[in-house]
């Protein structure tokens, strides 16, 4: 049995990495600050079912509180999913906790696992948001990146630490830009929550811009594959790979969708573009599918009815 770290455990994509290896038979160390960016009640209930397992740990702390070289003893992989998230609240004073959060957090981690050679990986979870509005769609990894928000910014930042801490001192780390993931469990900040939370108590919805906007969505369980795949995979070492679903489309296409699985027309609110969003994004997974075997598996229309279904009993 490998004990691996799952950072941000109480999260979105987190809790289902987390579930994932402790179905598997693995033990998973899980840590997370339970801070207030969203609803903590939320992240409460996203690590219930983990703590149905023997093999889980919980250390609820700032990653930049502990002492990793201690945790990190006998640990196989680490998976950092642990972010400050969110484009729109990381513009004004909210910064700061981008730049704890996602640079000094990572940095700090990685001076741990430079001093642990028997560590085997660190999974780094990038985001789609360091390519801002990309020059060519689908964007391969070779475009440079080029963030559009102090959130994108930081996250780049984050993953270029990576990088220098791999050249320099052989951390044998892989990065996963993902691609607008969703699924159940999904952050209360993010579109898909939004809409199907407005649809139950019958509101309105924001639609930034025309809603003619573009996004490559990405089911929760795929990027879960993608992270197990960069774990295992020799080839991944020193790596970035973009995770998308391949259901790139637009906006007000996902909402026509929504409409049919909720049953009625959501009214949309429609304002301004907000400051930060790329226009498009769209993932080209070339990469990850021939070096570490990635390959989606669940369609936006079986994702969003999963979804629908998860929310309707939060609500």
């Amino acid at each position: 049995m490998a004990t691996h770290i799952v950072t941000g455990v109480a999260g979105f994509i987190g809790s289902h990495l987390a579930e994932t290896l402790l179905q598997q038979g693995e033990k998973v160390i899980g840590v997370d600050q339970f801070n207030d960016y969203y609803d903590t009640t939320l992240k409460r209930k996203n690590v219930l079912p983990l703590q149905q397992y023997k093999d889980f740990e919980l250390i609820e702390a700032d990653i930049q509180q502990l002492d990793w070289l201690t945790l990190l003893k006998e640990v196989e992989t680490v998976f950092h999913q642990a972010a400050q998230a969110g484009v729109r609240a990381s513009w004004g004073s909210g910064f700061r906790h981008y730049t704890e959060r996602n640079i000094n957090a990572t940095q700090i981690i990685l001076e741990a696992v430079k001093e642990t050679p028997a560590l085997k990986r660190l999974v780094f979870a990038s985001t789609s948001s360091v390519y801002g509005n990309a020059e060519t769609l689908p964007t391969s990894e070779i475009i440079p990146p080029q963030p559009v928000s102090p959130y994108g910014i930081t996250k780049l930042a984050a993953e270029r630490l990576c990088w220098l801490y791999h050249h320099n001192f052989g951390v044998p780390v892989t990065a996963l830009r993902y691609f607008t993931v969703y699924g159940p469990r999904q952050r209360p900040d993010m579109a898909f929550h939004k809409f199907f939370k407005a649809a139950i108590f019958k509101n309105s919805i924001p639609i930034y811009g025309d809603g003619k906007q573009t996004r490559d969505f990405t089911f929760v369980s795929d990027a879960v594959a993608a992270n197990l795949a960069a774990a295992t995979c020799s080839q991944a070492v020193g790596e970035v790979f973009n995770i998308g679903g391949g259901s790139r489309v637009f906006l007000c296409d996902v909402l026509d969708k929504i409409d049919e699985i909720v049953g009625y027309k959501i009214i949309r609110d429609h304002q301004e573009q907000a400051m930060g969003d790329a226009r498009h994004t769209g993932a080209d997974t070339t990469k990850a599918k021939q070096l570490i075997g990635f390959n989606p598996q669940v369609s936006l229309d079986d994702g969003l009815a999963q979804e629908w279904e998860w929310i309707q009993g939060l609500y």
